[in-house]
């Protein structure tokens, strides 16, 4: 497993360093081996590895290429990671949530147009009109898509997106609605939506940081779990 690790450490070297840029195609594997000076057996764990990661895109009978390492390609592995997680960890990943999310939202404020507002007050109107727990899920997910994609940042929006799977916000709208909390859920959208229209980022911040703490605060009760979260003021 050294070896492997060490022939994945030489081609990351060659992708940062630029002699591998996005979209490359490796050289063919007898040369690549020659190249790291290693088995060809480490270089092939260590590509499979790589292909894993997204890093890699092995295309039979074509070759290897280097991938768009684009944000939402590289992190892609944190979701799939998020749907592993243990029920007593999932508070922490909405505590992650509520502070990169409270950022993403300020960071949309800037940039709110007719569209986003648009978009955002069809969505509120869907989300109370839904019918049953899985609509709601629809709506409220995209609801903070659509926000998230307009903070600018495609990083912490391709973190957001891994942190916010549909089946987390499912697990917590059925218990939300299981204690009669959707309406207020709900209004917290239309908290944050008011932020975006005003164009105000420190308000929509704050609207952010509420909603989310409520997810999490029920999350903590359900769970039994330690954390104290912040009452809105």
């Amino acid at each position: 497993m050294a070896r492997t690790d060490e022939a994945i450490s030489r081609i990351r070297e060659l992708i940062v360093t630029g002699e591998l840029h996005p979209g490359a195609r490796l050289p063919p594997e007898k040369q690549l081996c020659a190249m790291l000076g290693m088995s060809r057996g480490s270089v092939r764990e260590a590509v499979k590895a790589l292909e894993v990661a997204r890093v890699l895109d092995v295309r039979r009978g074509d070759g290897t290429y280097v991938t768009s390492l684009e944000p939402a390609l590289l992190l892609e592995g944190i979701g799939f990671a998020v749907h592993l997680i243990q029920d007593r960890d999932l508070a922490d990943v909405m505590h992650v949530r509520r502070i990169l999310e409270a950022e993403a939202t300020a960071l949309a404020a800037r940039h709110a147009d007719g569209d986003l507002l648009a978009d955002l007050r069809t969505l509120l109107d869907q989300m109370r009109a839904a019918s049953d727990t899985e609509e709601l899920v629809s709506y409220d997910t995209a609801f903070h898509d659509r926000v998230i994609a307009a903070c600018g940042n495609p990083t912490l929006a391709s973190l957001l997106s891994a942190l916010s799977s549909r089946t987390l916000r499912a697990r917590i709208w059925r218990g939300l609605r299981e204690e009669g909390a959707a309406s207020l859920t709900i209004a917290q959208h239309e908290g944050i939506y008011a932020a975006l229209a005003d164009r105000d980022p420190e308000a929509a911040r704050a609207a952010s940081v509420v909603h989310v703490a409520t997810s999490e605060r029920w999350l903590r009760g359900v769970l039994d779990l330690p954390g104290s979260i912040p009452e809105p003021a």
